[in-house]
């Protein structure tokens, strides 16, 4: 019988629905697909772009809205439909592009629809192979002028990549904000998501709530990353994943098995189904 109480549930979906072999289990599509057939509206929420999910949304037959760039935008990728988005402002985008130019720091931009960089490396073979996404290869010293950045990325794997990154989120530090991402697939790199102010997918999981006339206490989420924690604390009920980071784990009210065991079909065992 599926429980009432919740009328959304928010999934993360790097760590959370995908594991080191990059796809779902069965059972987790099973179990999600059992919840969304109930009258229970599923959304994702993720530090990724919206090209890189559309293959997961399909994947779950999913519709409506979800939660892209870690809060950053709120939108309907059916139709566009925009709930809240607050990207960055064009003048800090230009500086980004003018302090990475000159500090030679390998970052992209993206906009609602599109994947920006400078030139191919090794960042653009991880974004074509696992997250599906085709790069435009611009001058984004010109960026600002043309787009509305959503969010930067910053991808690090080395020693140097990360002594340049901490020195870029120490000069910034007053004026955005930074969440680190990981994904099972790539353990060794790390994906630092560079956003205007205080976003968070907490904020995005309010803006979502209200537009459907829900309260975040109808909300239950399931996440395993740091950038998941004001999104577990905002919803009535938060779930970390075995493999979650220990912070998460801290504020959880419930921890389901890892991601690769099926942790989300067994939270939503207990919870909903």
């Amino acid at each position: 019988m599926i429980n009432n109480r919740y009328k959304l549930l928010v999934v993360d979906i790097d760590g959370t629905l995908l594991g080191e072999n990059g796809t779902i289990s069965a059972q987790d599509k099973e179990a999600i697909a059992r919840v969304s057939s109930a009258g229970i509206i599923v959304s994702l929420s993720t530090g990724r772009v919206l090209q890189a999910c559309q293959r997961i949304i399909n994947q779950l037959s999913l519709d409506g809205y979800h939660m892209f760039s870690d809060g950053a935008l709120v939108t309907n990728p059916e139709n566009s439909q925009e709930v809240y988005a607050r990207p960055i402002s064009q003048e800090l985008v230009r500086e980004i592009a003018e302090y990475t130019h000159e500090h030679e720091i390998n970052l992209d931009f993206y906009s609602p629809t599109h994947y920006y960089t400078d030139r191919e490396t090794w960042i653009t073979d991880i974004r074509r192979r696992f997250f599906g996404i085709e790069p435009t290869i611009t001058n984004l010293g010109k960026i600002w002028r043309q787009e509305r950045i959503i969010k930067g990325t910053l991808v690090v794997s080395s020693a140097g990549e990360r002594t340049k990154a901490n020195a870029f989120r120490h000069h910034f530090r007053q004026r955005l904000s930074f969440s680190l991402t990981r994904t099972p697939a790539y353990p060794d790199v790390d994906f630092i998501n560079v956003l205007a102010r205080d976003v968070s997918k907490g904020k995005a999981l309010q803006a979502l709530t209200s537009y459907l006339e829900l309260s975040p206490t109808d909300t239950i989420a399931i996440g395993d990353g740091e950038n998941d924690l004001s999104l577990l604390a905002t919803a009535g009920t938060g779930i970390a994943m075995g493999n979650a980071h220990q912070s998460l784990r801290e504020i959880a009210d419930y921890v389901t098995l890892d991601v690769e065991h099926s942790g989300v079909a067994a939270a939503l065992d207990k919870f909903l189904l």
